[in-house]
């Protein structure tokens, strides 16, 4: 009940300041005395009729919280008491790297959108797996991680499949599972790795370094062509790709209102994530299900913020769902909000 003020006061902050003193905010709350088990009463859904296995993983909920909100792996411990099923770390790069220059991230609340061009800013996956390995060794929680993985900016796309072989030997212990991040709008070129034979290549390296059988997943836009999605369906059976997250920002603008769209352009390049990419990711959704007669775990993201939008997803083929956007929104209580509605929806 308290959020909305909250969220008043935390948007008269830039975006990104806002999520850092939303997340030392938390890290505060969490070390109080007693703080940790307010947290997961307040925040937690209790109940176990949720839990699924997707991907040989035990999920606990199928709502999980998508890459580029810990990108550094740095806030599991508190995200994990906010009753996610999942966390996806990242996107991850070999070396570190600064992203675009602020600002880079904004706010379009009257859409109940954002629109960012981060550029992969990360520590690199030296400094993310040292992390991780610490988490693991210090908590016994049986949090499921997944590892975003992506290329450099100066990597040239000839050479990307290195890049995502690099991540890949490095997160291999520390993560669950693995997204490979052809789809970002942010890093020139990276699009182009969605075209069939860049993505072959990608996939066939990572699976010959698979030894333990980690899942490997595909991030795919949202504004890809029909004969686009085909293909990926194509090479999903023929390559055996473990799943699809579906599907990343948008670049399409004529999802937002008219004020909006007018406001976006002096924002300038960047991808457009929230409420309006609803219906899209959705369509999306429908036809990659279809198209892949359901034996591929798909995992959805696009426009979720209640309990009725993630059910939408799940209803159209998704096996597991991802917030973000909705999450700066909807506030800490988003997880449990949807968890409650999903159970009493199927009961």
């Amino acid at each position: 009940m308290l959020y909305p003020l909250l969220r008043k006061a935390l948007f008269q902050l830039s975006p990104e300041k806002a999520h850092q003193v939303s997340m030392s905010s938390l890290h505060f709350l969490a070390q109080l005395p007693g703080g940790k088990s307010f947290l997961k009463q307040q925040f937690q859904y209790q109940g176990k009729d949720l839990s699924k296995k997707v991907l040989g993983l035990h999920f606990p909920n199928p709502v999980g919280l998508g890459a580029g909100f810990d990108k550094n792996a740095e806030h599991l411990d508190v995200l994990s008491l906010l009753g996610f099923g999942f966390i996806e770390i990242g996107t991850v790069t070999p070396k570190a790297q600064a992203g675009n220059p602020s600002p880079r991230l904004f706010r379009l609340p009257s859409d109940q959108a954002l629109i960012n061009r981060m550029g992969f800013n990360n520590e690199g996956v030296e400094a993310i797996t040292t992390r991780l390995k610490k988490y693991r060794s210090q908590n016994q929680s049986d949090l499921i991680i997944g590892g975003n993985i992506g290329k450099n900016k100066v990597t040239e796309n000839e050479d990307a499949w290195k890049d995502y072989c690099i991540n890949f030997k490095g997160l291999e212990e520390v993560v669950d599972y693995f997204v490979v991040n052809v789809s970002s709008p942010n890093t020139p070129g990276l699009r182009a790795l969605q075209e069939k034979e860049a993505l072959r290549k990608i996939f066939s390296e990572l699976q010959l370094l698979n030894k333990n059988k980690k899942p490997i997943l595909l991030k795919i836009a949202p504004d890809l062509e029909t004969s686009a999605l085909d293909d990926i369906i194509q090479l999903t059976k023929e390559i055996n790709i473990d799943g699809l997250v579906s599907s990343n920002t948008t670049l399409d603008r004529t999802l937002l209102n008219a004020d909006n769209q007018k406001l976006a352009e002096t924002y300038g390049a960047g991808g457009l994530s929230g409420k309006p990419l609803l219906t899209k990711s959705n369509d999306v959704l429908s036809y990659l299900h279809k198209g892949l007669e359901s034996n591929t775990p798909i995992i959805a993201s696009g426009g979720i913020f209640t309990g009725e939008d993630a059910k939408e997803k799940l209803d159209a083929g998704a096996n597991l769902i991802q917030v973000w956007t909705g999450f700066v929104y909807e506030g800490p209580r988003m997880v449990k909000n949807i968890c409650e509605y999903l159970s009493s929806s199927h009961h």
